[in-house]
């Protein structure tokens, strides 16, 4: 069993093992709920050290395949499954730092530390496609013959089958446990799929029809393919490093939670989001009646933080408590009315 089938029963286990609890209807307990969180980081960890051994054999894959044909979209994609392994590392690093527990000088944790690796990813996956239009332009001035093309599209096509794989395992997991890296990682194979594809239609249409130029030609348009998921990744992880506000469908779930148990309360306004890796922030105002007891409003705030917390896995909530009189009785979406 390879170790890209390892994983993928590792991941599948998982999600048996946390998903198969909630589709029993159970409401989960605090400590089941910190044995998840720690089970799903083991599983982050496990998946990003097969992502840096996967890496490594598409890469030898690639460059053999480029050595029996002297290609040069065989080169660009493999030096672009360079790129791959030094993102993984990249991944693999953030992930154990993003992982370590909150301390004094990081009391909310360490979870942007994947959106640092997500960044970095993206211009490794710029700086990859820079090269690739480079060589496509060197072989356009001195075009070459293709060696042994068939051996050359076998191994290349091996290598973009196990890349697609682990593509769609790291997209899904990256999405399930709600991990930046992973993600981006997956989105950046499928990038590495894409070259490896309009490689091998390249090659086969000019080995065909005799056509050397057609080679870089191709080379040069996936290149501009990786630039823009580059970009894209970028994009979205600065996005997330800047606070990033959860997702619509988030914030009806919070505040369809505040709804449903925020009885005794007059209002909820001000309700923000941020997203920190697997972590939902909320925080919001709640409008209590004048004449209720600390330890009354104090319940409700207690009930409504179980609440949204079973709502959205890896929320934490702040309520701040107001007295009537700061009730906003025309506010905008950002409230609830009770």
């Amino acid at each position: 069993m390879g170790a890209g089938t390892i994983c993928l029963v590792f991941g599948w286990s998982h999600e048996v093992a946390i998903h198969g609890i909630g589709r029993a209807g159970d409401p989960l307990a605090p400590s089941m709920m910190s044995a998840i969180d720690q089970t799903t980081q083991t599983f982050v960890k496990r998946t990003a050290y097969c992502s840096l051994v996967v890496a490594v054999l598409v890469m030898a894959l690639k460059y053999v395949a480029y050595y029996v044909t002297g290609s040069v979209a065989l080169y660009s994609d493999a030096l672009e499954s360079i790129a791959n392994i030094l993102t993984a590392l990249a991944v693999l690093l953030a992930i154990r730092y993003s992982a370590s527990p909150a301390d004094k000088r990081h009391p909310f944790g360490h979870h942007k530390a994947e959106y640092f690796a997500a960044v970095f990813e993206g211009v490794l996956i710029i700086v990859a496609a820079l090269l690739v239009l480079e060589a496509a332009w060197s072989a356009v001035q001195t075009p070459r013959e293709i060696q042994q093309p068939t051996l050359g599209l076998a191994i290349n096509i091996g290598a973009a089958a196990i890349n697609s794989i682990w593509a769609w395992f790291l997209i899904t997991r990256g999405t399930l446990w709600r991990s930046p890296a992973l993600h981006a990682d997956g989105w950046h194979l499928v990038t590495d799929v894409v070259t490896s594809v309009g490689v091998v239609v390249g090659l086969v249409i000019a080995t065909a029809s005799g056509w050397s130029l057609l080679d870089p030609i191709l080379a040069a348009a996936v290149a501009l393919n990786i630039l823009w998921q580059g970009y894209h990744i970028v994009r979205k992880s600065l996005s997330s490093l800047l606070d990033e506000a959860a997702p619509p469908e988030t914030v009806d779930k919070v505040k369809d939670a505040i709804r449903a148990h925020g009885a005794g309360a007059v209002e909820a306004h001000d309700i923000r989001t941020r997203v920190a890796g697997p972590t939902v922030f909320v925080e919001f105002h709640l409008v209590v009646p004048g004449t209720m007891t600390v330890q009354a409003a104090h319940v409700i705030c207690d009930r409504l933080e179980a609440a949204i917390s079973e709502a959205v896995d890896g929320a934490r909530t702040v309520i701040h408590v107001e007295p009537e009189d700061k009730a906003k009785r025309h506010h905008a979406d950002d409230g609830v009315r009770l």
